[in-house]
């Protein structure tokens, strides 16, 4: 918030005398439009175009993307110009390529959506003025800069061509994403992305303002305040600044000589010594404290600026040191002193047209991930810088940020104007970002290192050390150079995955990115058994993996029609983005359940939707579980894994995809495993050689006595056969213990009758005061070969308890998986595509919008495993 006493600010947004028009290339279509806002948008919300994600419209609509669109309105000035010394034009995001003008002047051009643009248009700007932003197809841009582009080639130059997408993405800094992308469309978007202003001032005004905190030798805490200004007078403005923290009991002035130009000033706050500071948290490890604090700009001829900011106080290291027993470096986080296991998922842009973002979209997401016991997201280079919001509702919920800088799957160009267009961008994100406590990490670019190393796109030997080059000059010479000068706060990696430390030593490009025994990695195998854990790296941080699920008929029903219900489809053959994803979903599926046989093509398919939740979930969590439980072992020089990042949390469109939530949303099954896979305390289990382990882990920061519960049910019974309650279980504070081992033969042995097939295992952790882990299942074979599993008659009450709902599901049988559904009705579950091992169990509804007992009885699906046939 920024109170300006002599200083003005119009917003020239929504409001402002008239709107915006909007005009195609040949003034055949003009219209209405909102800003900020882009071509799409405003067709849509007029009429003139259908939904553009329903069935083929992605293709359809190409049209829209190559013309060349401009964006205009006139407006009033609301002030007298002639009082102000300097007024500019301040556009926050244009998207992408445009030129500006005022009242037929032109003011400057656009070529990177990530900048902020500020014109001076104090010569030009009269009492009713007339704006124009002439956009230039982004598709047409980009293929004119590779075709100008003599040096060497940079690939890729198009996207495979299952994505439908649009080529020469690296030569335009824009959402690289919008050009298509494996789980997403190709809506190379052209417009106003964010807002536009007018400023006018004298004497001095504020551009940027941040807030970096440190933790000093002598256990104190100090704060420096950063101020970017535009200094308008001839000679250097002298004055006052005063900073107080009240709940802090600080109060500091300190005199300011601001000099002409643009320039900075730092101020270092000491924090009162004998003031308790509360330190910020990540989600589960203590409490997210902000304090307010107030800035007052006190300058000469009383030109005063008050600036009201929230700062936060927590300290991030990323530590890399030998560990006792292993080559290589260990690979993680202190936060505040303290090692932080590194609990989440990858964020991809919520929507293909970033003005549908809203508050209320990212709250609704990122809220879900932090209910589904996650601690952190990796923004992910493909895509935005988020907006402010984003990251203010990540430091309020304690969601640690590992930030890319938007580069991604590619190689770039680094001439000169290329390279200043990045500079001005880094440094803008990082003057915007860097007060955020909620970011611990910059990381370079996403598997580009990877992209070089393993020479994704056939480059001849010899030409190699040209793009090694390029590599180095754009990472490392100038983002990185940038990043270190503006925040030294936290650290930086030049990419993801990369070897970190060891990656530098080898000149910034190690032989081989994906070595377990540093840094962190990306991996995807959709060949293998995924139950089977023996084929996941044991890696010191697992940045990305995942496997594909199709989103709910619910999410499908909105943007397809009857002939598409069935997965062998045009329209599922069209959404699937990922060559041979399909297929890949259905062998996976395969291996491990029975494929749907179904005559009504309809339940089949919605079967088949079901089953990849199922599969995708189980696959996760097998994954998920062996990363927590290596957190703490090194086993032939490999583990102290400290990290596990699923690839992904949201969706763009609604379509198969990575994604545990879809768009919408709505959580797919793999949500509600990741709400377990990470809760705070979980026992796991794995085989290794016929012997069954269970390990402990905890998140907790004391150690607790508990009882490890072991029941072992047949298939073909409510009643346990046997149970086992092993008392006095050590789990120590912030690690994994081994705390039970036996062979597989001797449980079965025990448990009379019991073989691989015919029962499963469920385990759970019980302490004092309620203390209890949620219950974990370990299956002995697969439920395609499960003996003695019978159809089960499912059945539910509902009834309304103050603002949520209670499920009381009662079964007849063991149920696998059993999965709610109450469609389009917006809300989640307390748990979903569980193991039913007992009569009865009480599921609660948490709705995001009024319902009732009658909609919600009415619209729910209950499906378990023997549902489909």
């Amino acid at each position: 918030c920024c109170r300006c006493c002599r200083c003005c600010r119009c917003c020239c947004g929504a409001g402002g005398g008239g709107g915006w028009r909007l005009r195609s290339g040949n003034g055949s279509v003009s219209l209405g439009a909102e800003v900020p806002g882009c071509v799409h948008t405003a067709l849509l919300r007029r009429g003139l175009i259908q939904d553009p994600y329903y069935r083929f419209n992605d293709v359809m609509y190409r049209w829209i993307s190559l013309d060349n669109w401009t964006y205009s309105r006139t407006f009033k000035t609301p002030f007298d110009v002639r009082k102000w010394q300097k007024v500019n034009l301040v556009f926050e995001g244009v998207d992408t390529v445009a030129q500006i003008l005022l009242n037929n002047v032109t003011l400057g051009r656009t070529d990177n959506m990530f900048n902020r643009y500020s014109f001076d248009i104090t010569s030009v700007i009269q009492e009713v003025n007339f704006v124009e932003v002439r956009f230039l197809s982004a598709v047409s841009y980009a293929a004119e800069q590779s075709r100008c582009h003599k040096a060497h080639s940079i690939p890729p130059a198009c996207p495979p061509p299952v994505q439908k997408g649009e080529c020469h993405v690296n030569f335009i800094r824009k959402e690289q994403c919008s050009f298509s992308w494996d789980w997403g469309p190709s809506f190379p978007t052209q417009g106003i992305w964010k807002d536009v202003r007018i400023e006018a001032y004298n004497l001095y005004h504020l551009i940027y303002f941040s807030l970096t905190p440190f933790f000093g030798n002598a256990q104190q805490w100090h704060l420096e305040v950063e101020s970017v200004f535009d200094v308008v007078s001839s000679k250097p403005v002298a004055g006052l600044v005063t900073v107080i923290i009240p709940k802090l009991q600080t109060q500091q002035t300190f005199s300011v000589k601001l000099q002409p130009g643009e320039g900075s000033i730092v101020l270092l706050v000491n924090i009162n010594k004998s003031s308790d500071v509360e330190a910020w948290w990540p989600n589960g490890h203590g409490k997210q404290t902000g304090y307010n604090m107030t800035t007052t700009f006190v300058m000469e001829a009383g030109y005063q600026i008050e600036k009201f900011s929230k700062v936060y106080f927590r300290t991030v290291e990323l530590v890399q040191e030998p560990i006792p027993g292993s080559p290589g470096l260990s690979f993680y986080f202190r936060i505040n002193g303290r090692p932080i296991f590194i609990k989440g998922s990858n964020w991809i842009p919520a929507d293909s047209f970033q003005d549908r973002v809203t508050y209320d979209t990212l709250r609704l997401l990122l809220k879900s991930a932090a209910d589904a016991n996650m601690n952190a997201l990796r923004v992910w280079g493909g895509g935005v810088y988020e907006q402010d919001e984003f990251y203010d509702i990540c430091d309020e919920i304690g969601i640690m940020i590992w930030q890319d800088f938007m580069f991604a799957c590619a190689l770039y160009p680094t001439d000169q104007s290329y390279l200043e267009s990045v500079r001005a961008e880094v440094s803008h994100q990082v003057r915007r970002l860097k007060s955020h406590p909620s970011i611990i990490l910059w990381s370079g670019n996403n598997e580009n290192e990877a992209a070089i190393a393993t020479n994704w796109f056939s480059i001849p030997p010899a030409d190699i050390g040209v793009y090694v080059q390029d590599y180095i000059t754009l990472y490392v010479k100038n983002i990185r150079e940038i990043v270190l000068s503006e925040d030294r706060s936290r650290p930086f990696v030049a990419s993801s995955p990369t070897n970190g430390l060891e990656s530098v030593k080898e000149g910034w490009l190690s032989q081989n990115p994906y070595d377990t025994h540093y840094g962190d990695t990306h991996f995807y195998d959709y060949s293998n058994d995924c139950w089977n854990w023996t084929m996941y790296p044991k890696t010191r941080f697992a940045s990305e993996y995942g496997f594909q699920s199709w989103p709910s008929f619910s999410t499908i029903e909105k943007v397809t029609s009857p002939e598409d219900w069935s997965y062998t489809s045009n329209f599922s053959l069209h959404r699937q983005h990922h060559e041979g994803g399909n297929f890949q979903m259905l062998e996976e599926v395969g291996r491990h359940f029975k494929l749907p046989k179904s005559p009504d093509p309809v339940k089949k398919f919605k079967d088949m939707i079901y089953l990849t939740q199922v599969m995708q979930a189980q696959c996760i969590k097998t994954e998920t579980e062996f990363y927590r439980f290596s957190q703490s072992e090194i086993i032939k020089g490999e583990g102290h894994t400290m990290g596990a990042l699923y690839w992904q949390l949201n969706d763009i469109w609604q379509a198969p995809s990575w994604a545990s939530l879809e768009y919408g949303g709505k959580w797919k099954l793999l949500h509600y495993f990741a709400q377990n896979f990470f809760a705070p305390l979980l026992p796991v289990a794995y085989e290794d050689k016929g012997i069954l382990h269970i390990y402990g882990i905890s998140d907790l920061h004391v150690d607790h006595k508990l009882t490890l519960k072991v029941v072992v049910h047949s298939w073909s019974s409510l009643e346990p056969v046997c149970t086992l309650a092993k008392e006095g279980v050590t789990v120590k504070a912030q690690s994994a213990v081994p705390v039970y081992n036996e062979s597989i033969s001797d449980l079965l042995e025990r448990c009379r009758n019991c073989t691989r097939k015919s029962c499963v295992v469920t385990f759970c952790l019980v302490g004092e005061e309620g203390l209890q882990s949620p219950t974990n299942h370990h299956f002995l074979s697969s439920l395609k070969d499960a003996v003695g599993l019978e159809k089960t008659h499912l059945s539910a009450s509902v009834s309304k308890q103050d603002d949520i709902y209670i499920f009381v599901l009662q079964t007849t049988a063991i149920a696998p998986f059993v999965s709610l559904d109450v469609g389009n009705i917006k809300g989640r579950f307390s748990d979903n595509g569980f193991l039913m091992t007992e009569e009865k169990k009480m599921v609660v509804f948490y709705p995001w919008e009024p319902t009732s007992v009658e909609e919600l009885e009415s619209s729910l699906i209950l499906t378990s495993l023997l549902d489909v046939v």
